[in-house]
């Protein structure tokens, strides 16, 4: 059995990364949140669940203990967060990281609310830990699994993705950890344009 955590459990992709990584069926998930009434029976069943503040060193650091794979889907603050993460994980020799960043934040100028999500790109890029990051589009709540990956220095291409196609993408990495390791990548629908 796999040890992972979703830090962040909470949001609206974690949601979908929750049920995809429960149809592996070998995995030990543990949820990490801020309040555990965001989640509901099926989400919580046969999970650990851990009530916590990514800002919160002590309370990061007990959660990764033990885990092998920390999967970071968060938003807000996320320079502090990450580096509460990145900083636990060295001290409990956890190496596997897989975190959410965004679309556009290599794009020159940096739109203010991409800042966060590049600065926590940077500090796991720097982190000496076997990371990926994902730099999806923006979700969408379609009922398909349909993406397309773009390598970091690569023209972002595609449109709106839906949660369900990046949660497979997660839970196949987290199946095969050695997947995609030390790749920063776009994640996004395929954009094919009429001949």
């Amino acid at each position: 059995m796999r040890k992972v955590i979703i830090i962040g459990a909470g949001g609206s992709l974690a949601k979908y990364v929750i049920g995809a990584i429960k149809e592996l069926g070998n995995i030990e998930l543990t949820l990490f949140l801020r309040n555990d009434g965001r989640l509901s029976k099926n989400e919580s069943d046969n999970c650990t669940i851990i009530e916590g503040d990514a800002l919160n060193y002590h309370d990061v650091k007990k959660a990764i203990a033990g885990q092998e794979v920390v999967y970071v889907n968060l938003a807000g603050n996320l320079e502090p967060m990450i580096t509460n993460i990145v900083r636990s994980m060295h001290e409990n020799d956890v190496t596997r990281i897989i975190a959410i960043s965004s679309i556009g934040i290599y794009e020159k100028p940096l739109k203010s609310v991409l800042i966060p999500y590049r600065k926590l790109a940077d500090v796991i890029e720097n982190s000496g830990l076997d990371y990926t990051i994902l730099r999806p589009d923006w979700f969408t709540n379609a009922n398909e699994i349909d993406y397309t990956i773009t390598k970091k220095g690569s023209p972002e291409i595609g449109t709106a993705i839906s949660r369900k196609s990046i949660a497979l993408f997660i839970s196949k990495i987290i199946n095969q950890p050695d997947l995609h390791k030390n790749e920063n990548v776009g994640i996004s629908k395929p954009n094919f344009l009429p001949l």
